[in-house]
């Protein structure tokens, strides 16, 4: 059953067991991006949700808190929110498993940062042999990240206002490499038939604002999905003492100059979040310890990672050490450094206005230093089975 008003949909799973929905204020809800949270949770003796409200926000996306399955929160654009609350109500609750379509639309995988291709062979493999998506890597080694360098000779670099071109052609080169042999591999399962000629993009951390400008470069005619995964969308705030803009203007020009994000039939954005850890500010007593991680434990599926975060009580002064490090971190890209993020990117600064927006309890950043059972990242089989609808769609 689904009930929709004006600006919010709710989607109600169908069940005998009553369900109950009490509003409360939210002053302590301090995102800009929300405008209501709905926190779902079901058991089989009963069901109830809680929602937030704030007039303070005049943004009219909705938090969708779903606990009955998994850590799982999303955010529908107003402006489609008939289209993603169907996609919600059939995922992530239904199987992922392939179905009997004659082909599938192929993914080309944009690395973040640092990262290779090497980084996200698994993730290609889970792609294509567990749920049949054809998936191309884009060609990318740790060293040619040193070509960035080049933006050091340029005056708008010290000046913040740098741009793509010519610095990042390099990668734009690559990124159109790997989407035309995607269309290949396309053209090649549909036995040269030119039914669809569509790929999706999935790009991870600065992969998510590489694909942006991508996009903006050589056209969308080609891509109906942008999945982005822990990708920090957004510029920090100008004139914070202590913030430096890491993208040197990148972002800004990003924000400036990119399309903005849509979920529309044609072409759909769908930015994913991880909340694995929160900041610290540096030199001010905080109340942020061991229970501000979110951990998986071992005899607990992905899906049932609490998100109150309550299964460790004891304080650690180690871990508060590091959430002040990456209180620190946070602080750089979003300029508030007592957030909730994926250990590198804040999750107010995964999420784009007019996208499908998602966050996920207990995903960390990256490949590297992750583990599937332990510390699973955005491409941990776990985790892509609530991310993998949205490019079966």
């Amino acid at each position: 059953m689904v009930m929709m008003s004006a600006a919010v949909v709710l989607v109600v799973p169908s069940t005998s067991t009553p369900i109950s929905c009490t509003v409360v204020s939210s002053s302590s809800i301090n995102s800009p991006a929300a405008a209501a949270a709905i926190t779902i949770s079901s058991s089989s003796s009963s069901s109830s949700s809680s929602c937030f409200s704030s007039s303070s926000f005049k943004h009219p996306r909705l938090h969708h808190y779903i606990s009955s399955s998994s850590s799982y929160s999303t955010t529908f654009p107003s402006s489609a929110a008939t289209t993603a609350s169907s996609s919600s109500s059939s995922s992530p609750h239904k199987s992922s498993q392939p179905t009997a379509l004659k082909y599938r639309r192929p993914a080309v995988i944009l690395p973040g940062l640092g990262n290779n291709s090497g980084d996200y062979e698994k993730l290609k493999l889970i792609l294509e042999e567990v749920y049949g998506v054809p998936t191309v890597v884009a060609k990318v080694s740790r060293l040619d990240w040193l070509r960035n360098a080049a933006g050091l000779l340029d005056p708008n670099y010290w000046r913040g206002t740098l741009r793509p071109r010519p610095v990042l052609d390099w990668y734009l080169k690559r990124a159109d490499e790997a989407v035309r042999e995607a269309q290949l591999l396309l053209a090649h399962q549909a036995g040269g038939s030119n039914e669809s000629s569509t790929v999706s993009l999935i790009g991870h951390s600065a992969g998510g604002w590489l694909a942006r400008i991508y996009m903006e470069e050589f056209g969308t005619s080609n891509i109906s999905l942008l999945l982005t995964l822990g990708s920090p969308l957004l510029p920090p705030p100008k004139g914070l003492p202590g913030v430096v803009d890491q993208t040197r203007g990148l972002l800004e020009y990003v924000q400036s100059h990119c399309a903005q994000a849509v979920y529309t039939p044609d072409l759909k954005y769908v930015c994913i979040a991880g909340r694995y850890i929160q900041g610290a500010r540096f030199f001010t007593n905080s109340n942020v310890d061991s229970n501000s991680t979110v951990p998986l434990r071992n005899d607990q599926a992905m899906s049932e990672v609490a998100a109150t975060n309550n299964m460790n009580k004891s304080t650690s002064v180690a871990t508060t050490t590091r959430a002040r490090i990456v209180g620190q971190g946070y602080k750089q890209v979003c300029g508030q450094a007592d957030v909730w993020g994926d250990g590198v990117v804040p999750e107010v600064s995964a999420h784009l206005e007019g996208a499908l927006n998602i966050t996920l309890d207990g995903v960390y950043h990256s490949p590297v230093g992750s583990d599937d059972s332990l510390n699973p990242w955005y491409g941990s089989p776990a985790v892509v089975e609530k991310w993998i609808p949205h490019l079966l769609s």
